[in-house]
């Protein structure tokens, strides 16, 4: 079965249905997406994943703690607390956080990202199991957010952009 995306304007409001690959091809179709960031209980760290090989877009590079897409009908809160389960073997609660609107290209020319995020933040113990599956994330680890926030400025290559863009707008909020 095709996976779809739910198309939306910039503000956020469902204009229709796309498949995955062409709303992620080309100039790119403007679609509902969320990113989870899950910070210790001091808000100091935030728990990164680093991006399995095997995906189509920013293979390889760190992100925050999951991210996707709502399946059609679906709330964005309901599908992160679905997305963080399968993607990173966890379970926490959930609070909805700022929205964005980006487009960025694939450094290597696979595709483009453009979406309506709504972020999504919990907190949880730095202790707390974590099971990434594979096909979805290769590594994982908890980060200083100061230091996250100047590695950005070291290493931007390395950093999916919506985490970067995610980040500034839910510090804003702490």
């Amino acid at each position: 079965m095709q996976r779809t995306v739910t198309l939306a304007d910039k503000d956020g409001k469902k204009t229709g249905l796309s498949d995955l690959i062409p709303a992620h091809s080309g100039a790119g179709k403007l679609h509902l997406a969320f990113s989870v960031y899950i910070f210790n209980p001091e808000r100091s760290k935030l728990l990164l994943q680093r991006r399995s090989l095997k995906k189509m877009l920013w293979p390889g590079f760190f992100a925050n703690t999951c991210c996707s897409h709502p399946f059609e009908n679906e709330s964005s809160l309901a599908a992160g607390v679905r997305r963080l389960k399968e993607e990173m073997g966890m379970v926490c609660e959930l609070k909805e956080g700022p929205t964005f609107v980006y487009r960025a290209e694939d450094p290597a020319g696979r595709g483009v990202e453009h979406e309506y995020v709504t972020t999504l933040i919990g907190m949880i113990n730095e202790a707390a199991p974590v099971k990434p599956d594979p096909e979805e994330a290769m590594d994982w680890k908890w980060m200083e957010v100061t230091t996250l926030v100047q590695d950005f400025k070291k290493h931007p290559d390395v950093y999916a952009p919506w985490l970067k863009i995610g980040l500034a707008k839910i510090m804003k909020n702490l």
